[in-house]
């Protein structure tokens, strides 16, 4: 098949096991196996090729395609900036059973989960995740390594800053923006800003504790 992409996985937890069945559901993907430092042979079908040690010589080969599937939105950011450094095109991994509005958009690097809803003009950052059944609603903006985990609602014009994540569950009003680097526990709902580098909780969210 023309124009098919060879693609190495990297990371191969609970994350990647969801992103390899998300690839092999591609027809234009070729999946030539996955990097991890943990023991075994293979991870839901595909080889493990080593460590991350093995990419230059991946690259060499001709597998010139990578998709950072970690779930921790810090080091994500990190080995996607690492990966594309190294030269490496990273692909989006898009259920099938995702909605993605004509007029959305979206950068590299992306997961989008089966059940997931990304509506009119809004705008998905790089190396982002919305996870299995979220709803990210007109106009709102996701920020480059967020992940907005299961069953999570955004209302319109929501913005998201980079590296936050939206616990599963979380419901957010429409015209609300959270800050970058922050953390929003399971099931709260957001009805005023969240600052940058901090965790809030509750209905409604309230900031508990400052990040660094």
């Amino acid at each position: 098949m023309t124009g098919v992409r060879k693609v190495v996985v990297i990371g191969a937890g609970g994350h990647a096991k969801v992103v390899i069945d998300i690839l092999k559901s591609d027809p234009t993907v070729c999946l030539a196996g996955c990097t991890t430092k943990a023991p075994g042979s293979e991870v839901s079908g595909i080889p493990i090729l080593g460590d991350d040690s093995v990419l230059p010589r991946l690259y060499k080969e001709g597998v010139r395609h990578a998709f950072v599937a970690i779930g921790d939105n810090w080091l994500r950011e990190k080995l996607c900036r690492q990966t594309a450094e190294a030269g490496f095109e990273l692909v989006n991994a898009i259920s099938p059973r995702a909605f993605i509005a004509e007029s959305a958009t979206l950068g590299s690097g992306i997961a989008v989960m089966a059940g997931a809803v990304i509506h009119a003009e809004a705008h998905i950052g790089d190396y982002a995740v919305i996870n299995t059944n979220a709803s990210v609603d007109h106009e709102c903006r996701i920020g480059t390594a967020c992940h907005i985990a299961p069953g999570s609602t955004l209302s319109g014009n929501v913005t998201v800053g980079t590296g936050t994540l939206l616990g599963t569950g979380t419901k957010v009003i429409d015209g609300i923006r959270i800050g970058e680097w922050s953390v929003v526990g399971a099931g709260a709902t957001v009805v005023r800003d969240i600052p940058d580098d901090c965790t809030a909780v509750g209905v409604p969210a309230r900031v508990i504790k400052r990040r660094r």
